[in-house]
């Protein structure tokens, strides 16, 4: 049932997403919506198939448990605003206003493969690392340990550099340049959340150092 439900929720979370877009951009006969609303259907129907049959890992993802850290919960948050108000400007932009010039469907291709290259690489690494949360926090409780196989031998936040290809896509796929603000924006959030998990696990997780010193770059390989 809870892999039913990682698969409901993720099709309401499109549904409303393209909503919004729709909605921004003020008519049905808009491509770029179009195109968004099919690409997270297949990045969602990926997600669901390619989920580890893990129930701890169910489980783990699909509530907060004790010892989350709040500064997570903040950036969080402060996520999802900003994705919301991507959401709008790329519907106003493209679809409204045309602010932006003209892009062609290539444009628009970059951005769906950018999207489903970020969402593979996010489950590659959420099917090696049975630790891996939807939050910040070290599951003292379930014997946590360093996670240094697969992806995680190249760097050790693949999760976060899937992520961030992901939003790097969104503007690409609704053809909006001005869309790219807020998604700078998120992506920096997503590189704050990289070097606080990093330091956190410094910190509280038995074996991490000794991990950095093998796995030297965070989130993009041979750069940082």
């Amino acid at each position: 049932m809870k892999r039913i439900r990682i698969l409901v929720t993720g099709l309401i979370s499109a549904a409303i997403f393209s909503t919004i877009l729709f909605i921004a951009a003020g008519r049905i006969a808009y491509m770029q919506g179009w195109l968004f609303l099919s690409t997270n259907i297949v990045t969602t129907l990926i997600h669901f198939l390619a989920f580890p049959k893990n129930n701890d890992l169910l489980e783990e993802r699909s509530t907060v448990k004790e010892g989350a850290k709040s500064w997570d919960k903040l950036l969080l948050g402060i996520s999802a605003i900003i994705y919301f108000i991507t959401i709008v400007v790329a519907g106003l932009d493209s679809g409204r206003f045309h602010w932006s010039p003209y892009c062609n469907v290539w444009v628009n291709a970059v951005g769906v493969l950018l999207a489903i290259a970020g969402q593979l690489i996010f489950l590659t690494a959420l099917r090696e690392n049975r630790f891996f949360s939807s939050i910040v926090r070290i599951q003292k409780e379930k014997g946590h340990t360093v996670c240094d196989t697969g992806i995680y031998r190249i760097i050790r936040h693949p999760g976060y550099s899937g992520m961030t290809l992901s939003l790097a896509g969104v503007p690409f796929i609704t053809g909006s340049v001005w869309s790219a603000i807020p998604t700078s924006v998120a992506i920096i959030i997503l590189f704050v959340r990289t070097v606080l998990e990093d330091n956190t696990l410094k910190n509280e997780l038995d074996g991490y150092i000794e991990y950095t010193r093998k796995t030297r770059f965070k989130l993009i390989p041979f750069i940082w």
